[in-house]
């Protein structure tokens, strides 16, 4: 290498000699940076998600590769964050794809001390048979004289990311049931 193309590989000699006074572009690329691609360069497609940890919604991109997720960033269209996240939506990537998430129902029987793995059937009739019998033990035909037809051993709270489709599903199946106790906490 000889000493013209030494010098000429300097960044300050770039900025004083081209384009680029303020050293922001090219004179501060190096031949490495240059060969850089971005982490979201190899995505097939990107989701358009919320975070799941608070009220506040902000805007995720999930960024899919051959079906998984390889990075999840803020959403820059998202009129809530404007592509800002905070540590915890941050940290959604290891939230989906961590080694620590469970993929398994797990249950711990009243009064035991291990978990134990079920399979998702029984699992949902469990929560099936629960849910009946709550209705069934809570119902009220009546009270004070006036038909009431409704339970009260049954009632939602619903987390503050659901969607007003979400939320109106949920109304709909927790009125059918009986329950009048049905809040999200969104409004509280």
């Amino acid at each position: 290498m000889g000493v013209r193309t030494w010098i000429g590989s300097w960044p300050v000699y770039r900025q004083l000699t081209g384009t680029d006074p303020l050293g922001r572009g090219a004179a501060a690329r190096s031949d490495r940076t240059a060969r850089l691609t971005p982490r979201v360069a190899s995505a097939d497609r990107v989701v358009k998600s919320v975070c799941p940890y608070c009220a506040v919604g902000c805007g995720q991109d999930v960024y899919v590769e051959n079906g998984r997720v390889t990075q999840i960033e803020g959403d820059p269209d998202s009129p809530v964050s404007r592509g800002r996240l905070c540590p915890k939506g941050s940290a959604s990537l290891q939230l989906t794809t961590g080694d620590a998430r469970e993929h398994r129902v797990l249950h711990r029987r009243p009064y035991g001390t291990e978990w134990e793995h079920l399979d998702l059937d029984t699992a949902m009739d469990m929560i099936a048979d629960r849910v009946i019998a709550a209705r069934r033990a809570g119902w009220q035909w009546e009270a004070d004289g006036v038909r009431t037809r409704r339970t009260l051993g049954i009632a939602s709270l619903g987390g503050a990311t659901l969607d007003n489709e979400e939320n109106y599903l949920i109304k709909k199946l927790f009125t059918a049931l009986g329950a009048i106790q049905i809040e999200n906490q969104a409004r509280i």
